[in-house]
């Protein structure tokens, strides 16, 4: 009987364990530490990121497969229309590196051109996918986060986000600043 217990038990705390590590960040959780530097990415520049940096002030976080890139371009355009400040206020776009078949030096050209383009954007490169395992955000889509000063996930869709929850983030952000 107490074999039997033990089985049972330790089937319930390994599946408790496998269930909390392929769990995606919840709303008001402070997703798992995560850098891009080297060989698994960073900035345009060529500088490390990490998500650390998402504190301080509120950061919309838009992570994107190449193949994706114009999906929330409404989204985009109506943050940008609100003419957040910038002592409040960041976005940044993180680029999924490995979710397409176009050329790294390719996509790498036209990051540099938007960060002349957007200059208080920060662009990054994710080469292997570190937010898709890290974050059990969703591959070869469009997705967008939003965080609050301290870090805390505050609203994510993954995939193209309609009129009504662009509007939800809009006043998401409004009520955060």
């Amino acid at each position: 009987m107490m074999k039997h217990l033990v089985k049972c038990w330790v089937f319930v705390l390994a599946f408790f364990l496998m269930n909390q590590i392929t769990q995606a960040i919840e709303m008001g959780e402070i997703p798992p530490k995560v850098e891009l530097k080297e060989k698994l990415g960073g900035r345009v520049d060529g500088k490390p990121w990490s998500s650390e940096e998402l504190q301080g002030k509120v950061h919309v976080l838009f992570y994107v497969d190449p193949d994706e890139k114009d999906t929330n371009n409404d989204a985009s355009e109506a943050l940008d229309r609100e003419k957040f400040p910038s002592d409040k206020y960041q976005s940044v776009g993180i680029i999924n590196m490995a979710a397409t078949w176009l050329p790294n030096f390719v996509i790498s050209s036209s990051l540099k051109d938007k960060q002349r383009r957007y200059p208080k954007a920060i662009y990054v490169r994710d080469y292997k996918k570190v937010l898709v395992n890290a974050w059990k955000i969703a591959d070869d889509s469009s997705d967008v986060l939003a965080f609050d000063k301290e870090g805390r996930l505050i609203f994510r869709k993954d995939g193209k986000l309609t009129a009504e929850e662009i509007q939800t983030l809009v006043k998401i952000i409004h009520e955060h600043l």
